[in-house]
């Protein structure tokens, strides 16, 4: 098994040859299928190799679908965060940063639930993340862009869901930790046996409420561009992907601003 860990499009090639070598790939970025989807699908399938999903939403689906027949899948429903900024109205966003563009930057690079790197941890402000995994989602598990859905979920305690055929939804929970999505994709087909020690048992009560919100595409226009690149199809996620990881990096070096 090769993890793939790469942060952006760096992976792609180093994935490539991993899977031409036969290997089983934990798929840990989201790069090598949207900027490379339509040469990797054949690729698997001429080296016999196979994919499973490290990321946390992509391993929630994943995780759902064990046992669910082929054709029995309505809909993909990719839970968000929403990020550093999702409190904040696209107006109240826009006066923070004319009054303090340098705190944004903080901001954005300061994730509320997970610790993910600087660059992840802007996507997710920007939503651009989820983007990605829209058209990461069409990929892995062939779902039209029509069947795709984000949906901001504060607690990050859902990590994504499945609509079935006969309107059946079914959802993976777990506490924000990339732990478990890790461990899963090493393990499949096969569970690990955890102790409280090692992983903290899910406590309902603890938790409390779980809520859901629609996304606001005009904070968050990066959602809407990603269906439309993915539905584009060939080289324009991968532009779209390459355009926004020069932007951030532009961005944490201090070269643009958030707007």
């Amino acid at each position: 098994t090769v993890v793939t860990g790469v942060v952006g499009v760096a992976g792609l090639l180093p994935t490539i040859e991993a899977i031409k070598l036969g290997r089983t790939i934990a798929l840990a970025h989201k790069e090598t299928l949207i900027a490379g989807g339509p040469v990797i699908l054949p690729l698997l399938k001429q080296y016999d190799a196979k994919m499973t999903p490290a990321d946390s939403e992509h391993s929630a689906i994943f995780q759902c679908l064990q046992g669910v027949p082929p054709d029995a899948l309505r809909r993909v429903i990719l839970t968000a965060s929403g990020g550093a900024f999702r409190d904040f109205s696209t107006e109240e966003l826009l006066q923070l940063n004319q009054d303090d563009p340098e705190l944004v930057r903080k901001k954005a690079s300061t994730h509320p639930n997970w610790d993910m790197g600087a660059k992840i941890t802007c996507d997710s402000a920007t939503l651009m993340n989820k983007a990605l995994e829209v058209i990461e989602a069409h990929y892995l598990y062939g779902t039209s862009y029509d069947n795709i859905d984000v949906v901001i979920h504060p607690q990050s305690i859902i990590h994504s869901m499945v609509e079935t055929s006969d309107s059946s939804v079914l959802a993976q929970l777990g506490w924000p930790d990339m732990r478990l999505p890790i461990l899963y994709t090493m393990s499949w087909p096969e569970r690990v046996e955890c102790s409280e020690v090692t992983w903290p048992r899910l406590d309902f009560v603890k938790m409390g409420d779980l809520t859901f919100r629609e996304p606001d595409v005009t904070k968050y226009p990066s959602l809407t561009m990603g269906y439309a690149a993915g539905r584009a199809g060939g080289t324009m996620t991968g532009v779209f992907s390459a355009a926004n990881e020069q932007a951030v990096a532009m961005f944490l070096d201090k070269k643009i601003g958030y707007f």
